[in-house]
Order: structure tokens, then C-alpha cells, then sequence
């Protein structure tokens, strides 16, 4: 599957805007992310290994935590995850005139 990776992040990405790994659940291809790029890791989790609350993560259209699994939920290879960190003026998102390609 394709992730999306917003520009404050890309630094940890070698500059992709966009990576593509293997997973059958969001919470597993997040896992092939952060395993190929560790540096990733600090920003997207707490040290307890809970994503942080204010990485906002898309499956598609749907933000994962509003998803009955969460980041345990089923995901095929088409589908896409898109990284929205905070912004300053409040959270958005790609319902709400963020930009898909951040």
C-alpha cells in the first residue's frame, strides 16, 4: 500500500512523499514504515508504542481512529494511508480542505 508522507516528515523519508509497503493491517504496514525508516518511529509514536494523539492517520477517506479496529483494521494493497501532522490553526483533514499530496 502507498503512504503519504507530509513534507515536515520527508527529512526521515530520504524526501519520498510517498512510500509503499507491505501490510495486511494499517497498524502492520505503519510498522514496515517505520521498521524501513527508524528515525519515523519518535515522531508518529509515544515511547509506549501508542501512536501519538496528534498524528492524524487516513485510511483512504477515513481517519483510523474513528475506524471500529483502529489501526488493526484490514487493509489491501490499493489502499492508501495519508499522514496529517497538526496543524497550527486546529486539525483538518482531507474532508476539510486539506491537501491529499501534503
Amino acid at each position: 500500500m502507498n503512504i503519504h508522507i507530509p513534507t515536515p516528515l520527508r527529512a526521515y523519508t530520504g524526501g519520498e512523499p510517498t512510500v509503499s509497503v507491505p501490510g495486511a493491517t494499517v497498524g502492520e504496514a505503519l510498522e514496515q514504515l517505520t521498521g524501513a525508516y527508524p528515525a519515523l518511529r519518535q515522531h508518529l509514536y509515544t515511547g509506549d508504542g501508542k501512536l501519538r494523539s496528534f498524528v492524524n492517520i487516513y485510511l483512504n477517506d477515513d481517519d483510523i481512529r474513528y475506524l471500529p479496529a483502529k489501526d488493526a483494521t484490514p487493509a489491501k494493497e490499493s489502499d492508501e494511508l495519508t499522514i496529517i501532522p497538526p496543524s497550527p490553526a486546529g486539525t483538518s483533514h482531507p474532508g476539510e480542505g486539506a491537501s491529499r499530496n501534503l
